[in-house]
């Protein structure tokens, strides 16, 4: 007996250990284990995001809210591809499900590629050639197959909820000219003709007036006095009283690539390709939505820029303002109203979009600059948007009124979409 139990505990020994080292697998003798599929490289979303600029402004002669409306399309078309694959979240407007075991990464640069080829049929060679590129990491067979005609789908969807949504269409910007009131600025006097952004059919909120702030300083007021004075004073391309490090500011906030700052992000910190889908497609749509909001106020308050407000300030009525009528900005003016600041409020969209999906103020971003070539470490939301609410004043293109009221607005569109959009499955 004490035999036969001695070796009944070395043979359950030798079957967990067995077992530990996976020798045994509880199949029958002979069967085959069905490889995993590979798992999707997030990489994926990222390339096709940097496709996006390539393919949308070859020439580099597009505004940003521009291009952003087609990041917002691309990014959220390859959102609902993944997670209609992998689930976690909820889809964007859309309860479809992919075929059990198909490519995400197939799936996402099929909806990248199918978006941008729609709109832009001339680049399709191009686009062709990247998304095949794209196909050759994903092994051959049904969940490529099953990917690929998923993304179609997803792509297919995201227009179709997007047709006639506004998008370049003609919104005459005819305000009566008056003391306060925008008129084309110097040195070019282009017309208002982005103004249809303001008109665009939202991709989150329902409507762009839910965030409408109200007026701004009224043309008599102390703080609009002190609005003018600041930006003439810390504005002006000459003579000004900015610091070097302000110079530098001003223009590194100018032309900032937030996208590979977000793909930067996504890398260091190992986000799969569900959590880099996601991050993008809520940025983008979040951004754009708080660029509706921003061109909303700019056509309903049509407030003069401080180009115009400086050199006429013997028109406003304001005993505390001086005209200069030399007054030079440090950057070129752009061609809309002041009030609200598109890049303000677009920043404190993005931020508050960042703190949402990582739950944290340390957004822990690496944000590089076109105009200076220059690349800041941002830890935390509140120093960027500081940055961008002073730049825009040191500029000499925005009153810090249009900036910090602009910077809330973005805030709270951000606010309002995340709990209502890409949230836990």
């Amino acid at each position: 007996m004490h035999r036969r139990e001695a070796a009944g505990r070395r043979g359950a020994a030798v079957l967990v250990a067995l077992l530990l080292a996976g020798a045994v697998s509880g199949q029958p003798a002979g069967a085959q284990t069905a490889a995993p599929r590979p798992k999707d490289d997030p990489s994926v979303i990222r390339e096709w995001v940097q496709k996006v600029s390539a393919t949308v402004d070859p020439e580099d002669e597009l505004t940003a809210p521009e291009e952003a409306v087609w990041h917002a399309y691309v990014t959220v078309a390859m959102y609902n591809a993944v997670v209609g694959i992998e689930g976690r979240y909820a889809p964007y407007r859309w309860r479809a499900r992919a075929p059990h075991g198909a490519s995400a990464q197939a799936a996402a640069a099929t909806a990248a590629y199918q978006v941008l080829l729609t709109g832009f049929p001339k680049a399709g060679p191009a686009l062709e050639k990247a998304w095949k590129a794209s196909l050759a990491n994903v092994p051959d067979g049904p969940a490529e197959r099953s990917g690929v005609a998923f993304g179609k789908r997803a792509a297919k969807h995201i227009m179709t909820l997007r047709a006639n949504d506004g998008r370049d269409a003609s919104v005459p910007f005819t305000p009566r000219p008056a003391p306060g009131v925008w008129r084309p600025t110097p040195p070019d006097h282009e017309g208002f003709t982005t103004a249809w952004i303001g008109r665009l059919r939202p991709f989150l909120m329902d409507t762009p007036s839910r965030f409408r702030p109200g007026p701004p300083p009224g043309l008599t007021s102390a703080r609009y006095a002190r609005d003018l004075a600041e930006v003439k004073a810390y504005g002006a391309r000459t003579g000004s009283r900015r610091s070097a490090r302000q110079t530098e500011t001003a223009v590194f906030v100018a032309r900032v690539e937030i996208q590979q700052a977000l793909g930067d992000h996504a890398a260091r910190h190992s986000f799969d390709i569900t959590d880099t889908a996601r991050l993008y497609a809520a940025t983008n749509t979040v951004m754009t939505d708080a660029l509706i909001a921003a061109w909303d106020a700019k056509l309903h308050y049509a407030r003069w820029r401080p180009i115009t407000a400086i050199r006429e300030a013997d028109t406003d009525g304001n005993p505390a303002t001086r005209a200069d009528p030399t007054w030079e900005p440090l950057l070129p003016t752009p061609a809309h109203p002041d009030y609200l600041s598109g890049h303000a409020t677009w920043s404190g969209a993005l931020m508050r979009t960042l703190e949402g999906l990582f739950g944290t103020s340390r957004v822990d971003l690496n944000i590089s600059s076109v105009g200076t070539a220059a690349t800041r470490h941002y830890e935390y939301a509140e120093d960027y948007n500081r940055d961008v609410i002073d730049a825009r004043v040191w500029a000499g293109i925005h009153t810090r009124t249009a900036d910090v009221v602009g910077n809330a607005v973005g805030e709270r569109v951000a606010a309002w979409s995340l709990r209502r959009y890409f949230l836990h499955a």
